[in-house]
């Protein structure tokens, strides 16, 4: 349940990173129309942030999918290497569960 709200709350936190990204994108395009030194300015600045959040999102992004692909490859060698302590486990956690929705 953790794991769940954790990776709901990572791809809340990616949407989000990614409409700020692309409404900054398109704010650069509305800006083309201002003319001068500080404007291209401006929009150079915007151009780089965009591209510097881009590579951050990427790094990030690959980071967390590594760390979630090495969990699962634990789980699975832990699994595998007790199969009746997993299952043990599993039957442990169930009981406490149907015990805890008994008492509602």
């Amino acid at each position: 349940m953790a794991r769940t709200t954790a990776k709901t709350a990572q791809e809340v936190l990616m949407e989000d990173f990614q409409t700020l990204v692309t409404d900054t994108e398109r704010l650069l395009e509305h800006t083309k129309s201002l003319a001068g030194d500080q404007a291209d300015e401006l929009r150079q600045q915007i151009h780089d942030s965009l591209l510097r959040a881009r590579e951050t999102l990427k790094l990030t992004e690959d980071s967390v999918r590594e760390r979630g692909k090495a969990a699962v490859t634990a789980t699975e060698d832990y699994v595998q290497a007790n199969p009746w302590q997993s299952v043990g486990i599993a039957a442990g956690v169930g009981f406490l569960i149907g015990l805890l929705a008994t008492r509602r």
